[in-house]
């Protein structure tokens, strides 16, 4: 997790409206791919990750700084559903999302596809990521 940390934050402030995202994807020991969130937004570092692997990512585990996207507003395959079609056995998330596209949609598709997933590796430090991101995406309510 901490390469995925360390690979976001090359990126914060440089993905326009879309948080830096670092995943890192280990099997049997190896890195086999690894991805940070592009300049603007795109693509999301779970896709570069995904296909740097290629097969190997069957049966890996997958390190993330934030939850997976549960959900893309332009249709294709979100970075949970990329992961359960590439056959990861294990994701583990250091930061749960609170954008409209995550907020756990990720994690409860992960876990209903039977993909362990495990919450809050290193979550301190993933906070430190997404200080300017949540706040604007965090629902309060009013009164």
């Amino acid at each position: 997790m901490r390469r995925a940390i360390a690979l976001a934050a090359t990126r914060v402030g440089k993905t326009a409206e879309n948080p830096a995202v670092g995943c890192i994807i280990v099997k049997d020991g190896e890195v086999v791919g690894e991805g940070v969130t592009g300049e603007g937004g795109r693509p999301h570092a779970e896709e570069l990750a995904l296909d740097q692997a290629g097969e190997r990512a069957g049966g890996a585990t997958a390190y993330v700084t934030l939850e997976p996207c549960g959900e893309r507003s332009s249709g294709a395959p979100s970075c949970s559903q990329r992961l359960v079609m590439a056959g990861v056995d294990r994701v583990v998330v250091a930061a749960s999302d609170a954008s409209p596209y995550a907020a756990g949609v990720g994690v409860a598709r992960l876990r209903a596809s039977g993909v362990e997933t495990d919450l809050g590796l290193m979550s301190r430090e993933a906070a430190a990521l997404y200080e300017g991101y949540f706040p604007g995406k965090i629902v309060r309510p009013e009164g």
